[in-house]
C-alpha cells in the first residue's frame, strides 16, 4: 500500500530533536537504506529501544511521534525495558495517539492537522471515520489517560 506521509527529511533539521531531547528522548538518525533498530512495523517505521528512537529520512513524522509517545506514557519500569513493542492497554494506545497529535502542535515544519492526515493515508483506525473525527469526538479515553498521567 503505497502512502503520501511527510517524512522526517521534509522537518528542518533540528525540529525533531528539539521536541524530543526536551521531553528526555535521544534520537539517532540512520543512514538510508540502513535497517532501523527498534522498528515494530519494519522500515521506515520509526524504531524504539529505551529512551532511544531511531528515524531515517524517510520516517514518517507521525510514526516518530507516535513511538516517543509510547516512552512517554510508558511507566519508568516499562521505559527501561522498552525494545521494539511498547505494550500497554488500549486505552494507552489511545492516548499515545492523542499526544502525538498534541505535540504535532509542537514540531517546527508539522502541524494537528497534517497529523490527522498522515495517520489517516497510513492507515490508522477510527470508528468516527477519521483521526480528526476521532480526535474531537471519541477520545475521551485517551483525554481521561492523558489527565491521570499530568499531559492534560
Amino acid at each position: 500500500m503505497a502512502v503520501t506521509v511527510l517524512p522526517v527529511a521534509a522537518l528542518p533539521a533540528s525540529a525533531l530533536e528539539g521536541l524530543l531531547s526536551g521531553l528526555g528522548l535521544c534520537l539517532h538518525r540512520v543512514a538510508e537504506g540502513a535497517a532501523i533498530p527498534g522498528s515494530y512495523w519494519g522500515e521506515p517505521e520509526a524504531g524504539l529501544i529505551g529512551n532511544q528512537l531511531y528515524v531515517r529520512d524517510d520516517t514518517p513524522v507521525h510514526s516518530a511521534l507516535h513511538e516517543a509517545c509510547h516512552w512517554l506514557l510508558a511507566d519508568p519500569v516499562r521505559r527501561a525495558a522498552l525494545h521494539t513493542n511498547a505494550g500497554g492497554s488500549d486505552t494507552e494506545e489511545n492516548a499515545v495517539c492523542y499526544l502525538q497529535c498534541l505535540l504535532a502542535e509542537r514540531l517546527d515544519g508539522y502541524s494537528q492537522t497534517r497529523c490527522f492526515a498522515d495517520m489517516d493515508a497510513w492507515g490508522y483506525s477510527f470508528i468516527l471515520g477519521s483521526a480528526a473525527a476521532w480526535f474531537a469526538g471519541d477520545s475521551d479515553d485517551a483525554q481521561r489517560f492523558l489527565q491521570a498521567c499530568g499531559w492534560l
